[in-house]
């Protein structure tokens, strides 16, 4: 007997850890084009995804500029998973890009066939179609870009994927959204204050806890020289770094701020591995785009706060977006 419950019990704890190294399922959200850091972000996602950590379900583009969501594509098709779905935003997004064009440059550089914008689905439909395949709480999105998207999901009614609202559907299948997105404890930030509609709207609306990479975190973390010097020659990861800390900012830089890349370190790995979480409070987005943090109010918001010296979280960052497909 006593044998025959010793069995059970460990069948159990295996079970359990089983379950527990569930690769987390993601769907990324990105503006792709105003900076670069979301080259960083994607290639550690990837990186992740090849180490069995987590599943992309979804890459969607925040941003209406015509070739962001073909740069996604190219980034897709270099790590081997050119089936990912790829969603773009409605008319309203931001329509962002940058003085060197790095976007334009690397489409053509590395897709086989132009493409723009109008090429793919909306991310709403996309959204809905994910989510409603999806176990109940089981995704988590992570944004390193405007809200846009989020607000049109939220919005949306039913549909042939579910007989849901979009908020509806958010609360049963999302388990909860990682945001790189503010400023800790207030001030105003690029990827909020863009489209300061959606993100009043969402913030206010979001039925999921939420955790925020600030604009503080990024700020410190310096990557990039690493993959520029050490990457292969035919990554599109390489290049991008390359090309841009050579004249993104009209001067040669050495490394990149690390905004993008924290957030999705954190929608995947258990975040207080990296950073301290501050949490137990409410991110209040005001009508302008500006934030502040009301810590008297619990509203299942939370927030990084650095833990390590900087170069310690850049060096893992670093080794991530080295990775190369086999």
């Amino acid at each position: 007997m006593k044998r025959s419950l010793f069995i059970f019990l460990f069948l159990l704890l295996i079970s359990s850890l089983s379950w527990s190294a569930q690769p987390v399922k993601i769907i990324f959200d990105t503006d792709m084009g105003p900076d670069y850091d979301d080259v960083g972000a994607i290639a550690v996602l990837h990186a992740l995804a090849a180490k069995g950590e987590c599943e992309i379900l979804a890459t969607m583009s925040s941003c209406g500029y015509p070739y962001i969501a073909p740069t996604i594509e190219v980034f897709n098709r270099y790590f081997q998973k050119p089936n990912i779905p790829i969603g773009v935003p409605g008319p309203d997004a931001p329509k962002f890009s940058c003085p060197n064009h790095w976007n334009d440059s690397l489409v053509v550089k590395y897709l086989p066939k132009k493409k723009t914008n109008a090429d793919y689905p909306s991310a709403t439909d996309v959204y809905r179609k994910v989510l409603a395949a999806q176990k109940d709480q089981s995704v988590v999105i992570v944004t390193v870009g405007f809200i846009s998207n989020l607000e049109t999901l939220l919005k949306s009614g039913p549909d042939q994927y579910s007989k849901l609202s979009g908020k509806e559907l958010v609360a049963k299948k999302v388990k909860n959204w990682v945001a790189m997105a503010g400023v800790f404890p207030e001030g105003s930030e690029f990827n909020v204050n863009k489209h300061a509609a959606a993100s009043y709207y969402v913030f206010q609306n979001w039925p999921t806890p939420i955790l925020f990479s600030g604009f503080e975190i990024g700020w410190k973390i310096m990557t990039g020289n690493k993959v520029a010097t050490q990457g292969s020659k035919g990554s599109p990861v390489q290049w991008a770094y390359e090309y841009c800390l050579s004249n993104y900012e009209k001067k040669k830089s050495v490394n990149r701020n690390s905004w993008d890349q924290t957030a999705v370190l954190c929608a995947v790995r258990n975040p207080e591995n990296y950073f301290y979480v501050i949490g137990n409070g409410t991110f209040v987005c005001n009508p302008n785009g500006s934030n502040s943090w009301n810590a008297d109010k619990n509203s299942n918001h939370s927030f990084l706060v650095h833990k390590y010296p900087y170069q310690k979280i850049a060096g893992i960052l670093d080794d991530l977006m080295l990775y190369e497909p086999k």
